[in-house]
């Protein structure tokens, strides 16, 4: 036990298990194969309780939940439990509890009464006597039932909230107020954005709430109510020293009293909800007129001088907070206050707050330009986007191929860059030399295309290693960097001890010396690396001095030698971040424990604050994920290479079959969400098949081993069609879309059917060849080799709609020469799954769960059509499933190659069976 507390000491790292553990076991109880998951369950909840148990003994006795951990009860015991505290409440309010005796005595006699009542009532009306009227002491008991206390003997309901339910810069307001009323925060989040601070707030739709409140972030947890109070609260608070609390609210006693003036009066001018069209005028040609006089009078481009200020945000929210609703009304002599309004409405910062006000309903209705398209259906609105004003970024390292996570981040991030006509960064994080390769770089440019994925940009970390280094030493300087040599174990197990290193405290001076040794790639600075002096006592894990600089002398693949030591991608992602103009960073949940950190390295180095949009990882059941153990499955011969159609990457799933549209919808189904599960593969195909259906031409194929197939012969053929000359019958090769074209069938008297549809089929049946017509079966045997010889008569009027059997069926002929062209040899490839176990436990080996039979190969003959394939095309074999061309027909000796896609059904079309089990 004192082992494992030493390991799990960060109840961080507990908390995620427990939330982790709960959503799984939620999943698993909603869905259909409940019952057979039960031991899997039972399993999860023990696990769940267990972390819960240790998370409440390192937290002081208090639990997950923020109360007093109790453990939990059965059934059993909780009935008890509730029958106790009954009785407990009934002794405490006087009445006590009355013996088992004297409670039955007298509901034996309640219930008597009732029976004569009843009795008496039945005998009277047979009798047509007036029906008795209750008793007095029935009387005496209905009027005790009605002597309540009224509503207005109830004591008033608490209307305003306890300072504590808010955290700490937790701004929540009526979504329904306009953002020109005075209960709106728009002037508090006009503040947060030009103090760099709008992405530490957490916005919250609160319908109760009267007017706007921010939690504070000192000891005593009061809540700050009001937009102006807030306002203030949050210029006073942010990067105390860097004088922006002076630039909003005032840097002299004059400024800051001509400041609170202007506040004062465009409180008492801002709406209210529910103001008619004349009383906004009126309200705006006032303000507009008084601040006319006061620019003309001062000859200021603001309101109180040439800079931004409270005053002037304060003004602009009497306004309606834009020029679409204030410039109808500002008459056109009114030249300053025009100028003004044009100003603040431009103003990028509040631009972007006006967004946050309107955004916080989560609708896409509710957006500052209406020109943005529809959100799609799981996807929500970026907190903050402004059309056109939008960055997003994709940074992948180039130590591999983009798998199917990947994709999923990439195409979230094109998405919403697309939507608000902004830009979208595809950044090369090549801050590891020793991983990275010029071939996998390649390789994810390539990806992209096929994913249909057009960056905007395509920049390296690394052409920012020069200013990287200048902002360490900006840290170093600062007094928040230090260098450390010890070893990573030691390291480690001090940080999960939260003990300080003992170079800490080193002087900037000799941390600035370590540096340049490490940097210059000489032997003694091998053992040195440079970490943050943030916070050894924090429970987040990621704020405990980490570190931001190492020592590789690994010729770099776009640098070469010129770099001696490397950033951690820690640190250089938050400063390229802010230098490259990135707006939002789309960021998945197993980051949130590194979002602080994130937040600090900008806030150390006085950069612009980029906003983090978190989703949740796609996770796959049978399927790993990992770029180390995927190379494995490469290095190994496993699979045949990155592009295997069994590999999980962006090349594995399209060579299987893939369609880039379905990939989108099924990616932005699960955008918008935070959980973490566990996906079955059999949803993400069935998406699939919905796109490929559309276009999939179909034909017929038949298995070419005679022992998988059965010869029928037509017995009436020459007295139907003239033996003399060849005969077809043609169909649409898509039955829902005939402008796709015809294929032709030729006709025989001999046709080969698949063996197992025969199966149950007995003599005098009719059954249907597809796009022919109906025979009736007049003969079958089976020879001692295994080979079935059926024999019946064409119907040229049987009636297929009347038919229960359906069969495909090709035509063969003696002569290989018309076998030849009327047929196309084919090979088949089914694939399963590399891993055999849905979801690998903690300390599990994946290469103790492989799954031997994951290829299987088979021949069929099709039809003549499938010679005209091209590479990549998808198709239907009618009855068997959905195929890719992975190689267009050559000849005999290289025939058409077909890769089976999955349907995401539990069972093969048309009832098949292959090789390998049906996916």
């Amino acid at each position: 036990p004192g082992f494992y507390k030493t390991a799990m000491a960060d109840l961080e790292t507990l908390r995620t298990k427990i939330n982790n553990l709960g959503e799984e076991i939620k999943t698993l109880k909603s869905s259909p194969d409940a019952a057979e998951n039960k031991d899997k369950i039972t399993k999860l909840i023990a696990d769940l309780l267990e972390s819960k148990k240790q998370f409440s003994d390192l937290n002081n006795g208090i639990g997950v939940d923020g109360k007093p951990y109790e453990a939990p009860l059965s059934k059993a015991e909780k009935k008890k439990k509730a029958k106790a505290e009954k009785a407990a409440a009934a002794a405490a309010a006087g009445g006590g509890q009355k013996d088992g005796q004297t409670k039955n005595s007298e509901n034996a006699a309640k219930k008597a009464a009732k029976k004569a009542e009843a009795k008496a009532k039945r005998n009277a009306y047979k009798e047509g006597k007036a029906v008795p009227t209750p008793s007095a002491d029935k009387k005496a008991q209905n009027e005790k039932k009605t002597d309540k206390p009224t509503n207005k003997q109830k004591p008033k309901r608490q209307q305003q909230q306890s300072a504590n339910t808010l955290k700490p810069f937790e701004l929540a307001f009526n979504p329904n107020v306009g953002v020109a009323t005075r209960f709106s925060p728009v002037v508090a989040l006009s503040v947060a954005v030009l103090c760099n601070v709008a992405p530490d707030l957490t916005l919250t739709a609160n319908h109760k709430r009267a007017e706007c409140s921010m939690g504070t972030c000192g000891a005593s947890g009061v809540a700050v109510s009001g937009d102006v109070a807030i306002a203030r609260y949050i210029a006073s608070v942010a990067s105390p020293g860097s004088g922006k609390k002076e630039l909003i609210l005032g840097s002299s006693p004059e400024e800051a009293a001509l400041v609170d003036m202007w506040v004062t009066y465009s409180t008492e001018m801002r709406g209210s909800e529910g103001d008619d069209t004349a009383v906004i005028a009126s309200r705006i040609e006032a303000v507009a007129r008084t601040i006319e006089g006061q620019l003309l009078a001062q000859n200021t481009t603001y309101l109180t001088g040439h800079r931004l200020c409270l005053a002037d945000l304060c003004m602009f929210a009497s306004l309606g907070f834009s020029d679409e609703v204030c410039m109808p009304h500002i008459s056109s002599d009114l030249v300053q206050t025009l100028r003004w309004v044009k100003q603040m409405s431009s103003n990028v910062a509040l631009m972007e707050a006006h967004q946050l006000a309107l955004s916080i309903g989560s609708s896409s209705g509710n957006e500052v330009k209406s020109e943005l398209d529809p959100l799609v259906e799981g996807m929500n609105p970026l907190e903050g986007g402004l059309p056109g004003r939008v960055v997003t970024r994709f940074p992948p390292e180039p130590s591999g191929y983009l798998h199917i996570g990947h994709a999923k981040a990439v195409l979230l991030n094109d998405y919403y860059a697309r939507r608000y006509q902004g830009r979208l960064i595809v950044r090369f994080d090549d801050t590891n030399p020793s991983k990275e390769k010029e071939e996998f770089q390649n390789a994810i440019i390539d990806d992209l295309k096929t994913l249909g994925v057009v960056p905007d940009m395509v920049t390296h970390t690394s052409s920012y290693f020069g200013a990287i280094r200048m902002f360490a030493i900006q840290l170093i300087e600062q007094g928040l960097a230090f260098m450390d040599d010890t070893p990573q174990e030691k390291m480690q197990a001090e940080r999960m001890a939260r003990e300080d290193s003992i170079h800490r405290n080193q002087s900037v001076e000799e941390a600035k010396r370590l540096f340049d040794i490490m940097c210059a790639g000489k032997p003694e600075g091998a053992v040195w690396c440079l970490r943050a002096k943030i916070d050894m006592q924090s429970v987040n894990g990621t704020m405990r001095d980490p570190v931001l600089y190492r020592q590789n002398l690994t010729p770099h693949h776009m640098t070469g030698t010129q770099y001696k030591a490397y950033p951690t991608y820690d640190l250089a992602c938050p400063i390229v971040d802010s230098i490259e103009g990135v707006t939002h960073a789309l960021r998945t949940t197993e980051y949130n424990d590194r979002d602080e950190q994130y937040a600090w390295i900008q806030n150390a180095c006085d950069l612009r604050r980029v906003r983090i949009h978190a989703f949740s990882r796609l996770n796959f059941i049978n399927t790993e994920l990992s770029k180390r153990k995927l190379t494995w499955f490469v290095e190994n011969g496993i699979v045949s290479g990155w592009d295997d159609a069994r590999f999980p990457t962006v090349r594995g799933v399209t060579r299987r079959g893939l369609n880039v549209q379905a990939l989108r919808k099924f990616m932005y189904s699960q955008g918008a969400s935070r959980r973490v599960v566990l996906m079955e593969w059999n949803k993400f195909w069935a998406e699939n098949k919905k796109e490929i259906d559309v276009s999939a031409k179909r034909f017929m194929a038949i298995a070419a081993d005679p022992k998988e197939h059965c010869v029928l012969k037509i017995t009436n053929y020459a007295s139907i069609y003239d033996a003399s000359t060849p005969h077809f019958v043609s169909a649409d090769v898509h039955p829902r879309n005939p402008s796709m074209g015809k294929r032709v069938m030729k006709l025989n008297d001999t046709v080969i059917l698949e063996k197992g549809d025969m199966d149950g089929v007995a003599v005098g049946e009719d059954i249907v060849l597809l796009k022919w017509g109906v025979v009736k079966i007049s003969s079958i045997q089976v020879s001692d080799d295994g080979e079935t010889r059926v024999e019946g008569e064409f119907l040229p009027d049987g009636d297929v709609r009347k038919t229960k059997r359906y069969f495909t069926w090709l035509a063969t002929d003696s002569d290989e020469n018309v076998r030849r062209t009327s047929t196309t040899p084919c090979t088949v490839f089914e694939f399963d799954n590399l891993i055999s176990k849905d979801k690998l436990e903690e300390g599990e080996d994946f290469k103790d769960f492989l799954n031997p039979n994951t290829m299987a190969s088979s021949d069929i003959i099709g039809d003549a059509g499938l010679k005209m394939l091209q590479h990549n095309e998808v198709i239907q074999l009618e009855r068997r499933g959905y195929y890719r061309v992975d190689r267009p027909y050559i000849s005999s000796a290289k025939p058409l190659i077909l890769y089976m896609i999955p349907d995401g059904k539990a069972k093969a079309m048309g009832g098949l069976v292959g090789k390998l089990a049906h996916r």
